[in-house]
């Protein structure tokens, strides 16, 4: 006799199962027997689609680190609009969501994770953060070009900073910091280079 539902969208499904587990109960919490429960499909389901469970904790890592094409091409054609320090503010906001805290931790947490996941990127560092800082230094680099951050501006050491207080001041808390804290972070970090009274 069947057990479970059929999906539709397998790999989407189990996806979405894995991130309400990461966010209700950690990372200690993701099994593949709780993605399938919470998915509500057999657990063969996951196998027939994934060599093993890491390699599923990988695919879902690299997808949602896919997603931030996105997002880095929407700030980076905001670039010459707004303010500085608004643009990066709405997008450090969106880009430390709930979802993507719980998966810098799950990578933190598991080592057989990072094994595979250094295997997939071969450039290093923490995913997700390290596309966030590239993401960052584009449009940091797409302001100076345009004049609204100072010429001589290190892009490449502001894009870190800002990812790594970003980080900091998101993770770890059961809601979001108010927009005014990350306004603040932001000019901090950034205000000394933004060429603009509005900034």
């Amino acid at each position: 006799m069947p057990t479970g539902v059929a999906l539709h969208d397998p790999r989407e499904q189990l996806f979405g199962a894995a991130e309400r587990i990461l966010l209700r109960d950690g990372p200690n919490a993701l099994t593949s027997r709780a993605v399938t429960t919470e998915a509500g499909c057999a657990k063969g389901v996951l196998h027939r689609h994934f060599a093993d469970f890491d390699a599923f904790l990988a695919e879902l890592v690299l997808d949602r680190i896919g997603r931030l094409d996105g997002q880095a091409a929407a700030l980076c054609d905001s670039a010459g609009t707004g303010t500085v320090v608004g643009n990066l503010t709405a997008a450090l906001t969106e880009l430390f969501g709930p979802v993507a805290v719980a998966i810098v931790g799950l990578v933190t947490f598991r080592d057989d994770l990072c094994a595979r996941l250094r295997q997939a990127r071969p450039g290093g560092g923490v995913p997700l953060l390290t596309e966030a800082v590239a993401m960052v230094a584009s449009y940091l680099a797409a302001e100076r070009g345009l004049g609204r951050v100072a010429a001589d501006a290190d892009v490449d050491a502001l894009a870190p900073m800002l990812i790594g207080s970003g980080h900091l001041l998101f993770a770890g808390r059961e809601d979001v910091p108010e927009a005014g804290a990350v306004t603040r972070m932001v000019t901090a970090a950034i205000g000394g280079v933004v060429r603009s009274a509005m900034q």
